[in-house]
């Protein structure tokens, strides 16, 4: 069982129609699920939900996909699932991800106080407080 994370805490994953594999995906797939070394600018737009992998905590292509999906003007659900840490949950949230899918291990390892605390994502925006001004 996966645990969701959102800015609310934890969550049961409530999407239960299953992935296609971005290489599988016909034009019409509600939900795909997209490899860390995916091209964005061959991921269809027209799927309900992305799921983006992170092989690894020190893999950040996942946050690029992100980003340039929501640039495209992707406005479904976009998730992070793999290897994501809590101190990386901001990180997540700035790059275009709605959620986190984490393994139960990983929640009893982090608890959910911990992604909590870093669920205040904009108020922390290095670049913003650079800058002068805040992320709103």
């Amino acid at each position: 069982m996966t645990i969701l994370v959102t800015d609310q805490g934890f969550g049961p994953d409530n999407w239960d129609r299953g992935y296609t594999p971005l290489g599988e995906a016909a034009n019409d797939a509600m939900a795909l699920d997209v490899p860390s070394d995916a091209d964005p600018d061959t991921i269809p737009l027209n799927a309900q939900i992305i799921r983006v992998d992170f092989p690894s905590f020190a893999d950040g292509r996942g946050f690029t996909i992100a980003r340039m999906l929501r640039l495209r003007g992707y406005q479904g659900r976009l998730r992070a699932q793999g290897h994501v840490i809590s101190d990386q949950y901001a990180m997540a949230r700035r790059s275009g991800f709605d959620e986190v899918e984490i393994s139960q291990a990983l929640a009893a390892r982090q608890p959910e106080d911990q992604w909590v605390f870093r669920a205040d994502w904009q108020e922390h925006d290095y670049q913003a407080r650079v800058r002068g001004g805040s992320n709103h």
